[in-house]
């Protein structure tokens, strides 16, 4: 088996676009939270709250025949891949084209305003609108095609299009097509691009947060006044690498990747369930062979919602008990779906290696139904520890847990 590490790291969030912004925003306990005014038109639809990435645009050395196939969820790849990928040393390097560079990366979905066009097309009876274009934008894999056409690659490509996990299943899936010798490097990691039809899914099933007035005090994972989840975007990418190839050019390295489980509840579409979230987090300990008492924090999945953070505080309480400290990233960020796997991953490795891990915001009474755990409320701590995990629940009953090791 080979070992995997990670040597470069980039990405966009409602919290910053770079580790050190996003770092004083958790230090300062500041969530990228807002009321979206723009969503007023849409009527029926009761949440107004959003995370959007508040400074985001493509580089002039993208030119038009560059982006033409590029909707904000494919940029959002794309370009947290091109600072990924400068952070680790490859940007320009021959060898992305020479078939042992792969990407694994995803989203819930592709680009909205693509979606929009092939909607007037059935309204209005006419393809007025539409391009060559109009799919590549739509399609559930814009991101990773994006992505390996604009870099050249020429290994594998997995799409991993599991709503709340794609981006963690696609750091899972790269850390193992590496593991057992398929790929040299692979880019990891998710994107979304943020859209009211987003908000709307989960408004339908009453989990999001109408706290329209306050947005600084939504989303609240785990408080008993909690009222739901808020919708995000963004983008994240790491360049995951096979251990003696980064040594071999001298690469700087921020983790290894020693663990990565993943299943499926088998169950419901959308309850999540307890029982198979903590069969994830011991396949995850199990592939890393380490036992709980070796991690030192824990990433929590953390989405606001009632049945979403009691089960998985009793799925992790099973696991752990109330010995290791937790927090939830989204409390910032709000949801961003296909790209929360990738940002939570990247935050988790960078605050290991500063010693230093966020509070949950808005947390200041535990819910009396979520399971006893450290959860870290009010402030940020001070934690040395050579082990972190980052668990992601989706849709469909995807369970997701990856574990890190500092890298001495």
């Amino acid at each position: 088996m080979k070992r995997v590490v990670v040597t470069g790291m980039a990405g966009f969030s409602p919290v910053g676009n770079d580790w050190q912004t996003i770092k004083k925003n958790l230090q300062d306990v500041k969530t990228g939270i807002v009321r979206m005014d723009d969503w007023d038109i849409y009527d029926g639809l009761n949440t107004r709250l959003a995370g959007p990435v508040a400074e985001f645009s493509m580089p002039a050395h993208y030119k038009r025949k560059d982006l033409r196939s590029m909707g904000r969820v494919a940029q959002f790849g794309v370009y947290s891949t091109e600072l990924a990928l400068a952070d680790a040393g490859l940007l320009g390097s021959a060898e992305l084209g020479q078939g042992q560079v792969g990407v694994a990366f995803g989203s819930s979905a592709g680009d909205t305003n693509a979606f929009v066009d092939f909607g007037r097309m059935l309204i209005n009876q006419s393809s007025d609108g539409l391009n060559a274009n109009s799919y590549v934008k739509m399609m559930a894999h814009t991101a990773p095609v994006n992505i390996g056409v604009y870099f050249g690659l020429r290994g594998r490509v997995i799409t991993t299009s599991s709503a709340c996990t794609s981006g963690s299943q696609g750091i899972g899936y790269a850390y193992e097509a590496i593991k057992y010798g398929l790929q040299q490097v692979m880019i990891a990691g998710g994107s979304e691009g943020l859209c009211a039809t987003e908000a709307a899914v989960f408004d339908t099933l009453f989990a999001t947060s109408v706290a329209n007035d306050t947005p600084d005090k939504s989303p609240r994972p785990f408080d008993k006044d909690r009222d739901g989840l808020v919708i995000g975007e963004g983008g994240g990418a790491l360049i995951l690498e096979e251990l003696e190839h980064a040594l071999d050019r001298g690469a700087a390295i921020y983790a290894e990747i020693v663990g990565f489980g993943t299943n499926s509840d088998g169950q419901h579409v959308t309850q999540p369930n307890a029982e198979t979230m903590e069969a994830s987090i011991r396949l995850a300990l199990s592939d890393a062979k380490l036992s709980a008492s070796d991690i030192g924090y824990i990433s929590a999945h953390g989405t606001a919602t009632s049945r979403g953070d009691v089960a998985e505080s009793h799925a992790t309480a099973a696991v752990f008990s109330d010995t290791t400290p937790i927090s939830s990233l989204k409390s910032y960020t709000g949801h961003t779906l296909g790209a929360c796997g990738a940002l939570e991953a990247w935050t988790a490795i960078e605050m290991m290696n500063d010693d230093w891990f966020c509070p949950t915001a808005n947390l200041t009474h535990v819910d009396s139904e979520c399971a006893t755990l450290d959860y870290i409320m009010t402030e940020g701590r001070s934690i040395h520890t050579d082990y972190v995990m980052s668990n992601n629940f989706a849709f469909g009953g995807i369970n997701t847990s990856l574990i890190f090791k500092r890298w001495e």
